[in-house]
């Protein structure tokens, strides 16, 4: 006796499961349309599909945001997975050449801020690659590229004296930054919080403050950007930072509050001289990531 009649089941679109992720990371049908290269009406028909196709409600929508619901969480996890197996499918054809370890090292606030999102997205397009990562100081960086320990290594540098060696990726200035209507920068003296010695945004910070005979204490000594963060949205001290890196519960500090202006820096990528193949696509992936930051 025949078992009862199944219908097959609809097969998922990859270009409509990299449309859903794209909302998802975004929290916004436009920011998405974007990241997809298409209109934001093309993505929300795709989206109207998938939810006819699935039989459920996948976002949760208002005026001004977008959330997943309990379902659509469920499906990003296999949309992750379904997009990761066909970059890997794919690479094994058409790029089997592009595989192996690619040593890349980087400061700590480039490490913190940026490398998650541009290892993702490299990971996306070659997953045939690993990238180890070692975190250091842009000194202690510097030195350990001379010794052959890295492929490449991204590290802040200072305009003075004018550096002469990498590429310049990106090009920022240090302030000074404090909580939002905070008072530490008030206080007498003035509380810090700062990296360990050998730290060139350290250095230029205390020569500054010295300069113009202002008193100030190491109130937080760290060589962790997010507790260096912890300590100013507290309002227990404030730090010199990337102005790229200060975030909507921070403020910019400057003359007016009584501080000294700081030093403009570049974020530098120095390459060794014979790169690998991997090699060259993260340095590549790391070029096209800061050009979209300097758009």
């Amino acid at each position: 006796m025949n078992g009862p009649f199944r219908a097959s089941l609809p097969l998922l679109d990859n270009d409509v499961m990299r449309t859903f992720v794209a909302i998802a990371d975004t929290g916004n049908f436009s920011t998405a349309a974007e990241v997809v290269l298409r209109t934001p009406s093309a993505v929300s028909m795709q989206i109207k599909k998938l939810e006819d196709q699935l039989g459920t409600t996948l976002f949760l929508r208002d005026a001004r945001s977008v959330a997943l619901t309990p379902q659509g969480e469920v499906l990003l996890t296999y949309a992750r997975r379904l997009i990761a197996l066909s970059n890997e499918a794919v690479s094994r054809f058409i790029m089997p050449e592009l595989s192996g370890v690619v040593r890349l090292g980087a400061p700590d606030d480039i490490a913190e801020r940026l490398l998650p999102g541009i290892l993702k997205n490299f990971a996306s397009k070659f997953p045939g690659i690993m990238v180890d990562v070692t975190v250091d100081g842009s000194v202690r960086l510097r030195r350990q590229m001379e010794e052959q320990r890295f492929d490449l290594v991204l590290m802040n540098s200072v305009w003075r004296p004018l550096p002469t060696e990498g590429e310049v990726v990106f090009e920022d200035k240090l302030v000074w930054v404090g909580a939002k209507c905070g008072t530490a920068h008030m206080r007498d003296p003035l509380p810090l919080s700062i990296w360990e010695d050998g730290c060139l945004w350290r250095q230029e910070a205390l020569n500054r403050l010295e300069d113009m005979k202002r008193p100030y204490r190491i109130a937080y000594l760290s060589a962790n950007t997010m507790a260096q963060r912890a300590a100013i949205v507290s309002d227990l001290a404030i730090a010199p930072m990337a102005r790229s890196y200060v975030s909507d519960e921070m403020a910019i500090l400057g003359p007016k509050e009584g501080l000294p202006e700081l030093m403009s820096f570049d974020v530098r990528m120095v390459v060794a001289p014979d790169l690998s193949i991997p090699a060259k696509a993260v340095a590549d992936s790391i070029r096209e990531s800061y050009a979209q930051l300097n758009a």
